[in-house]
């Protein structure tokens, strides 16, 4: 689950993280007076930031410095509603919700650092680079080496020595050394205790009194935890989620929108990946990833085949279903009920295999629906390629 960059501010702060002072403003008069309280004193800038799950943000207009409290309330006008079009939301854009005024640093340094799970090594790996406010994957692709790892013992945790050997790496020195370890520990408390399944500083700044300082954060929840947090459970926005995906999650769906035409409905996250790169070798593009799980009813693929439907870029619906828990009756039955309530008017194809399969080809069969079966995979993938097309 992703969560707003004020949001995880607020997570970091709680576990001792530094962060710069912020206020979410929903009004230009709110917006004027927070940058009043942050351009007091020696602050000669604030920033204006547009909430939004993507990164990007600044180089798409949603990232501004206000040297006035009224430049501050001007930039939150044009923010606040515009479609911000960053690398991360694609050509339509995500729409401005939320702003965030936010104190300015006097920064010395941008670096990055960042947690997350290496399934290679089974280890919570920090990574930390000096090419901060970069995205972490062009550094990757073009300066592979600037990006320095240290794997954390899950017994142990993030060690000191671990946290110092990264600041060294990174050039540090003095005040500035002391602050990154205290900063990186504490980062690290934060992403263990929420669960999260990554959390990002970029940039990361050091200033020029020498503290270290997140200026931007990302934090992205593991969904399979939240029961565990029911707090953190209450950030979802779900206005920043696809409306088809938040739908799929009422009726305990596994869906992803993908840009193709065939719409696909399968039990497993194997089989429906394998679903997919069946139809891409036929010639076609699958519409979505939709994983109904090993034991879902007769309301449920309803539910599924209904969300497929929706999607007015579906030219045709291949289901495949391998009957194990889930019988392949149980499959039809909600085939042949979700068509009929949504008057089906596209191709669909539907190959069945495994348990009580005879029985779920003859209830399709006699449906009096216009079903095309398939035989095996490869055959069901070309026949919803060729319906599509026509």
């Amino acid at each position: 689950m992703k969560i707003h960059e004020y949001q995880a501010k607020e997570i970091l702060r709680g576990y001792g993280v530094a962060v710069p002072r912020g206020k979410l403003v929903q009004s230009k008069e709110e917006a004027i007076a927070a940058a009043r309280e942050f351009l007091s004193g020696e602050r000669k800038v604030c920033v204006v930031k547009a909430q939004i799950h993507a990164g990007g943000r600044g180089k798409g207009g949603g990232v501004k410095l206000a040297k006035s409290p009224e430049e501050a309330g001007g930039i939150f006008e044009k923010m606040m509603g515009m479609q911000l079009v960053t690398h991360q939301t694609g050509p339509q854009g995500q729409k401005v919700r939320k702003v965030y005024v936010e104190e300015g640093m006097d920064i010395a340094r941008e670096l990055y650092l960042g947690i997350t799970l290496d399934r290679a090594l089974a280890r919570n790996v920090l990574m930390a680079s000096s090419e901060g406010g970069v995205e972490i994957e062009e550094v990757a692709a073009t300066h592979p080496e600037k990006i320095l790892r240290a794997a954390v013992d899950p017994v142990v945790g993030l060690a000191g020595y671990q946290a110092r050997d990264l600041a060294f790496e990174l050039a540090l020195s003095g005040s500035a050394v002391n602050s990154f370890v205290k900063f990186a520990s504490a980062m690290y408390r934060a992403y263990d205790a929420t669960d999260a399944s990554i959390v990002e500083i970029n940039p990361l700044v050091v200033t020029k009194a020498g503290e270290v300082i997140a200026l931007d954060a990302k934090i992205n929840l593991d969904d399979n935890a939240l029961f565990r947090h029911k707090q953190l459970a209450a950030l979802r926005d779900p206005d920043e989620e696809d409306p088809r995906e938040a739908q799929a999650k009422e009726h305990d769906l596994s869906y992803v929108g993908l840009e193709g035409n065939i719409g696909c409905m399968v039990n497993g996250a194997g089989l429906a990946m394998s679903t997919m790169d069946m139809i891409k070798l036929a010639g076609g593009q699958p519409a979505n990833f939709l994983d109904v799980g090993g034991g879902a009813d007769e309301a449920k693929v309803t539910a599924a085949f209904k969300l497929l439907l929706a999607d007015p870029q579906v030219k045709a619906v291949l289901v495949n279903i391998f009957g194990g828990i889930m019988k392949c009756d149980v499959i039809a039955g909600g085939i042949i009920a979700a068509a009929k309530q949504v008057k089906l008017d596209m191709p669909l194809v539907v190959r069945l295999e495994g348990t009580n399969v005879k029985e779920g080809k003859a209830l399709l069969a006699s449906s009096g629906l216009a079903i095309t079966p398939a035989d095996d995979l490869g055959d069901a993938a070309r026949k919803a390629v060729a319906a599509a097309r026509r």
